[in-house]
């Protein structure tokens, strides 16, 4: 079983997230892809924010976006920042 579940991580990234406001996160998919996207970013080289005790980059990924330290873009965010 995975640690932490898909839908504490749902809470994680969407916590910021004002009421009204549409989440960032909406399903497992999205979770699934964003994850998949920094491991990765992790294979290739990039630095990681976090020390686990296992070395693949997927489970780093997963434990970055649990605690906070990679945030997802929503839609608006991405055009601001291009």
């Amino acid at each position: 079983m995975l640690h932490p579940s898909y839908t504490d991580l749902m809470k994680v990234v969407n916590s910021d997230v004002e009421p009204g406001e549409q989440p960032v996160v909406n399903s497992r998919y999205s979770i699934v892809l964003a994850t998949a996207k920094r491991a990765r970013q992790i294979i290739n080289g990039a630095d990681t924010y976090v020390t686990v005790s296992c070395n693949k980059p997927l489970s780093i990924a997963v434990e970055e976006l649990y605690e906070g330290k990679v945030k997802i873009l929503n839609d608006e965010e991405k055009d601001k920042e291009e």
